[in-house]
């Protein structure tokens, strides 16, 4: 969700950012997508950027972007207090700037190349070859302002240009609402609800990138084999039909050529679900909340891989609260935690017994 969060806020060309996803280097911006066409505006980044750095190394390079974003700009979260940084010297050090700024120029220092993300611990930031060269000599640095979408008028939007037919066409709102058309039409054949097929996310990834074969459909964001093979037929179809209709150039022709590995940590949460370990066990042993557990299995479930943790929902809820938070979900159009939680009640209800039942829903329904 955040690494979404990131991709809409940024003001960075967004092929640039998509490839530095996947391990790949754009050394010019595509100048056909949103942020290219609509530039914010820029400024000397050099101290902020060695500040940001600085911050991860004093904090031993064990913590993510959002946490450091935090510390620099003094936000006491929980996580915080908890490992004592709301005592130290560096927190708050750049309160002059809010937690968004600082986590503009993390992603920035990403794409620059300074920093990699170890995937196999949750995103944990490290400082590379480059990041610690620029620590000891720095150098000017042109980063750019995020989008501040709150801070935005309701009449900017409007003003956005979008080029149709020729470069990446990041975010293609035409094709992104006929992809949400495509899907409720299969929801009603399949008499699920539409959240279950594919999410908005993976829409708008689709709507980004157009992939047009099924192997292409399961680079996408939130879909794996599963997903791809059961639902993903009808809209390759779609997607290749408006691609040739409108003569636009993908950005696969980029040519993504590295594969990112699967994650360690999410095949350790798999084998141990398979043999019925209990997930706070699995939890504990990866050093991990009960939460981040469970956003760990929800995002295996969404990327089409099926899960039973009927053993630790049968032992540890209610059987009428399950069968009523399962009920909802079945109804449901958007499947929002937000929503459930809104509607069934967090007095009756915990976050945590709704997103599992969610996850058991989504693999019995959409896997």
């Amino acid at each position: 969700l955040l690494e979404t969060i990131a991709y809409a806020e940024t003001s960075v060309c967004r092929p640039k950012i998509l490839l530095n996803y996947f391990g790949e280097k754009l050394e010019k911006d595509c100048g056909n997508c949103d942020n290219c066409l609509n530039p914010k505006a820029k400024f000397e980044g050099k101290d902020y950027m060695l500040k940001a750095l600085k911050a991860i190394v004093e904090l031993k390079q064990r913590y993510k972007g959002e946490h450091i974003a935090n510390v620099l700009a003094g936000v006491a979260t929980s996580a915080i207090k908890s490992f004592k940084h709301d005592e130290i010297e560096l927190f708050g050090s750049g309160s002059e700037k809010d937690t968004k700024f600082w986590e503009s120029i993390i992603r920035q220092a990403l794409i620059h190349y300074f920093l990699d993300k170890d995937i196999d611990n949750y995103g944990i930031l490290k400082i590379n070859k480059l990041g610690k060269e620029f620590i000891e000599k720095p150098y000017s640095l042109e980063l750019t302002e995020s989008h501040r979408y709150n801070e935005e008028e309701e009449g900017d939007e409007g003003n956005v240009q979008l080029k149709q037919g020729s470069g990446s066409g990041a975010g293609d709102e035409v094709l992104f609402k006929m992809l949400k058309g495509l899907r409720k039409d299969i929801s009603k054949k399949k008499e699920v609800p539409p959240f279950v097929i594919f999410q908005d996310p993976s829409l708008e990834d689709m709507a980004t990138r157009y992939p047009i074969t099924i192997e292409e459909l399961q680079s996408i964001q939130g879909v794996g084999a599963g997903k791809a093979k059961k639902y993903g037929k009808e809209f390759v179809k779609l997607i290749k039909e408006y691609v040739e209709e409108n003569d636009i150039y993908r950005p696969q022709d980029l040519v993504v050529k590295s594969v990112v590995k699967k994650s360690g940590g999410k095949v350790f949460i798999i084998q141990n679900i398979d043999r019925k370990v209990n997930l706070a066990d699995i939890a504990a042993t990866k050093g991990m909340t009960m939460l981040e557990l469970i956003k760990e299995i929800e995002a295996i479930i969404h990327s089409g891989t099926k899960l039973n943790i009927d053993y630790y929902i049968d032992q540890t809820f209610d059987e009428e609260n399950v069968e009523e938070i399962y009920d909802h979900f079945y109804e449901s159009e958007t499947g929002s935690i937000e929503d459930a939680i809104a509607e069934l009640g967090e007095e009756d209800f915990t976050e945590e017994e709704i997103r599992l039942v969610r996850i058991k829903f989504m693999s019995e329904m959409a896997n």
